[in-house]
């Protein structure tokens, strides 16, 4: 499906914090799906969820995003019900054609199908059109020194995070007024359909994850394997 950026007033921005790093493993905990406008400004309410992951959520990710196994149990939501409403809301917006952003949209939708697998779930496979703002960072201004982080981006592009980093909410927001921020400097809906930058995205995330490895293998470190976006193969 090609969408015609010329009608493009307003973008969905997707957020998950979990137990943890392992795409094959974490499970979620809470979420925000959103929509903007072109400005930055929120259009409605956000859907956020909260989730009862049905493990123990570790003290070092509960540090991060401040949701503690016993909060979880008493507050939350069963995960599986939390799942398919992310995944409805999404599919609803990709059917819309409306572009979905994600921070490392590998990370969000590569947990989002594993959860989704684990319970038995009809995933979403193929999400598209996504925006990557930290894959399109790289490859338009691929030699900026620097952290490449949310809040660093957040910083370089003005962007209020406030005191609210790593909830998923404001993550969501604000990666999504970071990507209106990268896609304006570099001019990349003069330049590109939606579908065309996020086949883009799919071909750019191969080339700095190759190049990672190659830098990866100069320090005789352990190399990626688990390659592929918006969903990582593992």
């Amino acid at each position: 499906m090609v969408v015609n950026v010329n009608n493009l007033n307003q973008i969905a921005v997707f957020d998950l914090e979990t137990t943890g790093l392992d795409l094959a493993q974490s499970k979620i905990v809470t979420a925000c799906v959103a929509v903007i406008d072109l400005e930055g400004n929120l259009i409605g309410e956000a859907h956020e969820w909260l989730a009862n992951p049905g493990v123990e959520i570790p003290e070092i990710a509960a540090s991060v995003h401040g949701v503690t196994t016993d909060f979880a149990v008493a507050n939350g939501r069963p995960l599986i019900e939390v799942v398919g409403e992310i995944n409805a809301k999404l599919a609803e917006l990709f059917a819309e054609g409306i572009p979905v952003v994600a921070y490392n949209a590998s990370y969000d939708f590569t947990i989002l199908k594993s959860n989704s697998e684990a319970l038995g779930l009809s995933a979403l496979t193929e999400p598209m059109p996504v925006i990557d703002p930290l894959v399109l960072d790289r490859r338009f201004d691929k030699w900026r020194k620097g952290k490449r982080t949310l809040t660093a981006s957040t910083e370089l592009y003005g962007v209020a995070l406030g005191d609210d980093a790593h909830n998923a909410t404001a993550d969501a927001i604000a990666a999504g007024r970071v990507a209106l921020a990268v896609l304006n400097k570099f001019k990349l809906l003069d330049e590109y359909s939606l579908t065309e930058l996020h086949e883009g995205q799919v071909s750019w995330s191969l080339e700095q994850d190759i190049s990672f490895n190659r830098f990866l293998e100069g320090l005789g470190k352990p190399l990626i394997t688990d390659f592929g976006w918006p969903i990582r193969a593992i």
